[in-house]
């Protein structure tokens, strides 16, 4: 077994306590992919084919306005999260985001019509599909919460906890685009939680 499917694997079994038996069934199915920085796992206007396990790097989830030319960060998925956009892949329509390596990185991916042969053929992979769409509920809800609830701070120690060192792995400017502030505000922030 290779290191990625052992990375997998523990994954698989930690998220939907899937066994041995219901792992090797899917074995065949996952590809490795390393896509280097800039480069995209998704583009906006196409179907989202797969559904990848970051093994490492991070990625963003990101609008593009073309009214102002600017990017709107959405998410980030970081080592150990699975990347999708979840919509798009459900859905079968075209993805209203971009999802970019933000460092060289690499999956371990799986296509739609896989996985859903694995849903047809064994219901522990179908339990996998309902506690994912469950996952993907929970980030969306989560994300909009936090605009409602939280303060800029408050998100900031929430994306933080989420992904430890991303601080140092990505510019700034990203970040504060996701919380949803300027870059001086981010500043103000990080220098009050330094005190």
């Amino acid at each position: 077994m290779t290191a990625n499917n052992e990375i997998l694997a523990q994954h698989l079994k930690n998220f939907a306590a899937l066994s041995d038996k219901d792992i090797a069934e899917s074995e065949a199915f996952w590809k490795t992919r390393k896509i280097r920085k800039g480069e995209f796992f998704n583009m906006q206007r196409m179907v989202c084919n797969d559904l990848g396990l970051v093994v490492r790097g991070i990625f963003r989830i990101y609008y593009h306005d073309p009214k102002t030319e600017s990017d709107k960060n959405i998410f980030f998925f970081s080592e150990n999260q699975f990347v999708v956009s979840f919509r798009s892949f459900i859905s079968r329509n075209p993805c209203w985001y971009f999802i970019e390596a933000m460092e060289d990185a690499e999956i371990i991916f799986i296509s739609y019509r896989d996985l859903h042969h694995l849903y047809e053929r064994n219901t522990n992979w179908l339990h996998f599909g309902k506690l994912l769409a469950e996952l993907f509920f929970a980030y969306a809800q989560t994300r909009a919460e936090e605009f409602m609830f939280f303060s800029h701070e408050e998100r900031y120690l929430r994306l933080l906890d989420e992904h430890p060192n991303i601080i140092e792995r990505i510019p700034a400017y990203h970040i504060s685009s996701f919380l949803g502030i300027t870059n001086p505000s981010l500043s103000r922030i990080r220098k009050r939680l330094k005190k």
